[in-house]
């Protein structure tokens, strides 16, 4: 029988109609038009809160995907509800949004948990998590007749960060790009965010995943998604890929106007010259 994850937070964090979802979708991409584009994507980073606070910042990363030749999207989430030591890759067949199913690319899939103790297929982590399906819709909206390799990083210390890294390398190629799903700093006052916040674009508009890894380590900043982050940027460089570039970053209180409790969000890409 056919294992298909549906969808969890439809209606939630994004429209469960298929047609005020395509409407919003098409909205955010028309009004964040990023300024200048890039041939070599390797891979992008984008925020997983509810649309309407982070989905502008999430679609200057994904029109940057338009009319590019994808055939596999590998998407790496953090886990929220639940904790587990290693790496879940979804081991069904399929993840549906309300815009219909993705086809999980089973050779990629199978590929990268090979020979690994970490890395592994199962459903941990997968059950209910929103930061990886809301990264769906805009793939969607984005791409035709692509794959799918979902990933849940379950413990996001070095061990598990560097060797995923290590296995993406493994089944990368031109026709895939990473999506490394992550919000930033959670409940702080606009200031405090921003200079917490900071820390995580300075990293990456300087490509320096290893202190960024520190940074997290040490508390010097907070991103949900650090790992998915670190994990992406490392296999880019393993492959001879080092350039990146800060998008958008914003908190929520652009969107409440209370700046008192916000969180921050950013999107970037990663690329080649």
């Amino acid at each position: 029988m056919k294992q298909v994850r549906h969808a969890q937070v439809a209606g939630y964090f994004y429209p469960s109609d298929p047609q005020k979802l395509k409407k919003e979708v098409s909205l955010l991409l028309d009004i964040a038009k990023p300024q200048k584009s890039y041939d070599k994507i390797f891979g992008i980073v984008a925020p997983h809160a509810g649309y309407v606070y982070s989905g502008k910042t999430a679609a200057y990363a994904y029109n940057l995907l338009k009319d590019k030749n994808i055939k596999t999207v590998i998407v790496i989430s953090p886990s929220h509800s639940e904790y587990f030591p290693g790496v879940c890759v979804y081991e069904g067949d399929a993840y549906e949004t309300p815009f219909g199913e993705i086809e999980i690319d089973k050779l990629k899939a199978d590929k990268l948990c090979e020979e690994s103790r970490i890395v592994f297929k199962g459903l941990q982590g997968h059950r209910k998590e929103h930061a990886l399906e809301v990264q769906l819709p805009f793939l969607q909206s984005i791409i035709k007749g692509f794959k799918i390799v979902p990933i849940v990083i379950g413990d996001q210390g070095k061990m598990f960060v560097d060797e995923l890294a290590a296995n993406l390398v493994k089944i990368y190629d031109h026709e895939t790009i990473i999506v490394a799903s992550s919000d930033l700093s959670h409940f702080h006052d606009s200031h405090t965010a921003n200079q917490l916040d900071s820390i995580i674009e300075k990293r990456i508009n300087n490509f320096d995943f290893e202190n960024l890894q520190k940074d997290l380590e040490l508390n010097n900043c907070e991103a949900c998604g650090g790992g998915p982050i670190v994990a992406m940027m490392k296999a880019a460089s393993l492959v001879g890929v080092s350039n990146s570039q800060v998008l958008n970053r914003c908190d929520s209180g652009d969107v409440t106007g209370d700046k008192s409790e916000v969180v921050g969000y950013l999107s970037a890409v990663i690329y080649k010259n």
